[in-house]
C-alpha cells in the first residue's frame, strides 16, 4: 500500500477554514474519506459529513459537511478553499 501524499493548505484555505469552521483534522479526513465529484480546473471537491450537534451562528444544526476543493500534483494535494455546510 502507498503512503497518501501529503496534505498542504493554501493561505485563503487556511482563511475560508477558519470563517466557516472546519478545522485541519476535517480537512484531512474530509479529503482521505469523502465523497469526490469534478470541480472547475481540473480540480476536486471532497465532501464529507460530521456529527456536528451543534451551535453555529446562532443557529443548531446535527451536521456539519466539510467540502475542501484540492488540486492533486505530483507530490502533494493542495486544499485551494474549503467549504463547510450545516444542516
Amino acid at each position: 500500500m502507498t503512503e497518501p501524499r501529503p496534505i498542504r493548505l493554501t493561505g485563503h484555505a487556511r482563511d475560508q477554514a477558519a470563517e466557516r469552521g472546519a478545522t485541519e483534522t476535517e480537512i484531512v479526513e474530509a479529503i482521505r474519506k469523502g465523497a469526490r465529484e469534478p470541480a472547475k480546473r481540473g480540480r476536486e471537491l471532497c465532501r464529507y459529513n460530521f456529527p456536528f450537534d451543534g451551535s453555529w451562528q446562532g443557529r443548531h444544526y446535527a451536521i456539519k459537511q466539510v467540502a475542501p476543493v484540492i488540486k492533486e500534483e505530483t507530490d502533494e494535494t493542495v486544499v485551494i478553499t474549503v467549504y463547510t455546510f450545516y444542516f
